[in-house]
């Protein structure tokens, strides 16, 4: 697989003219995994005049159309997990499907076969070397794509992170979405000297039902829960840190009590928590960082008085307002 990548720089910040030159910056993605050359930090450029731009752009584009099977949604370039089969799945890989339903503007995806992660590149002066793998939320039934998924990382690229937006399995896949979650985290860390990241400063956020994943992930990275068939399987896909946004589930034991499936240790990633007392799920929030707090681990828990669930970032919202603070600072001290 190969991929080029056009970007525009002009002289002194100023807009391009005839005379000013064009910068081509070309990556390559080869494989089951990402080589990235000169895509997440340029020492070196093609520089071209633009009377030579057309001919060069039109040859990108035609190999782009030959040989690309790594695809730009809205400039943001797609990776799939499973180049193969999908392990416990035998649904034919088909494209996204977008829930007709976009109550309170939401864009909804009610159907996910082909698990991938949509990359979020920060510009290259806020590059700090840091990645997070980003889970929406919707019940495991849907993604919430574009209030828990793109919307954030967009924000989380402004301070220099590269976020890669997972679309798990749904509906109703939470096994299929661990092995999703498992499978990115090493896809990214495996690769990770190509997007200028710290293999060692990889973290997993997640929302609602993503908060859930985010957790499952952070507890259970020891468990084989698919078969290994290449090298990236190799890779730990132990997160560095964890972010949780008013996680759910996460209290199914006996009374309320921590979901039996997280066995939290001293080895469990450090975590921060946030969620509101107003919100149904909030035990989740309280019973894991209690469960973090008896292990040693080190955890930030937030737990506002209003604000609900599902409310992403968006302003109008008190909850939704005062998380991004408080953690860009908890980001701050990691």
């Amino acid at each position: 697989m190969l991929l080029f990548r056009r970007v525009l720089f002009s002289q002194n910040d100023a807009y391009l003219n005839s005379n000013q030159k064009i910068a081509l910056r070309v990556c390559g993605i080869f494989g089951g995994g990402l080589i990235v050359i000169n895509c997440s930090y340029i020492d070196r450029y093609l520089m071209v005049e633009r009377k030579d731009f057309i001919a060069l752009h039109l040859f990108v584009l035609i190999l782009l159309m030959q040989i690309a099977t790594v695809s730009f949604g809205q400039d943001h370039i797609k990776i799939e997990l499973w180049p193969g089969e999908v392990p416990g799945s035998s649904l034919p890989k088909e494209k996204d499907h977008i829930s007709p339903n976009h109550e309170n503007g939401v864009l909804r995806i009610d159907k996910v076969t082909d698990p991938m992660m949509e990359v979020y590149v920060p510009d290259s002066i806020d590059h700090n070397g840091q990645g997070i793998i980003l889970c929406p939320g919707g019940g495991y039934y849907i993604l919430a794509i574009d209030l828990e998924g793109s919307e954030v990382a967009e924000w989380l690229a402004t301070m220099g992170y590269t976020v890669f937006v997972l679309h798990y399995r749904v509906p109703n896949q939470k096994e299929g979405a661990l092995q999703d979650v498992q499978r990115a985290i090493r896809l990214v860390r495996a690769n990770a000297a190509d997007w200028g990241i710290d293999p060692m400063r990889l973290g997993v956020m997640g929302f609602s039902a993503g908060g859930s994943l985010a957790a499952r992930v952070s507890t259970r990275y020891q468990e084989a829960t698919y078969a290994h068939n290449d090298a990236v399987d190799k890779v730990s896909c132990k997160p560095d840190f964890a972010i949780l946004i008013y996680p759910a589930y996460l209290d199914k034991g006996q009374n309320r009590t921590l979901t039996r499936e997280l066995i939290v240790d001293t080895n469990t990633p450090s975590t921060f928590i946030f969620a509101t007392a107003d919100d149904k799920y909030a035990n989740s929030a309280l019973i894991y960082a209690q469960a973090l707090r008896d292990a040693k681990v080190s955890v930030e828990l937030h737990l506002l008085a209003i604000g609900g669930h599902g409310y992403g970032l968006r302003r109008g919202n008190p909850a939704a307002e005062a998380w991004p603070k408080l953690l860009s600072d908890w980001l701050s001290k990691r």
